[in-house]
């Protein structure tokens, strides 16, 4: 069940990033860098190597959308909340 909300939270981060008018090139990369590393634990969940660090990101991108992408922000708190979920 965890590794469909992952899923399905992924898929909807993907929407919002493919909506976002983000003049901060290096921004818009760094959200399709932390889809990437969520995919990548959907392929190897029991590859615990990065871990910590997806949770960084994850927590990083928080503080940085939280202002101007609300509905980002909140994807981003449920992804960080289903990996909680699953120990990572």
């Amino acid at each position: 069940m965890s590794q469909q909300k992952l899923n399905d939270a992924i898929n909807e981060l993907k929407a919002q990033i493919a909506g976002l008018e983000l003049s901060d090139v290096q921004a818009k990369e760094k959200l399709q860098s932390l889809v990437e590393g969520l995919e990548e634990k959907l392929r190897s969940p029991e590859d615990a190597t990065h871990h910590h660090s997806l949770v960084e990101e994850v927590r990083d991108s928080v503080e940085h959308f939280e202002v101007e992408h609300p509905r980002l922000t909140a994807i981003l708190n449920d992804l960080m909340m289903t990996l909680s979920n699953m120990g990572i």
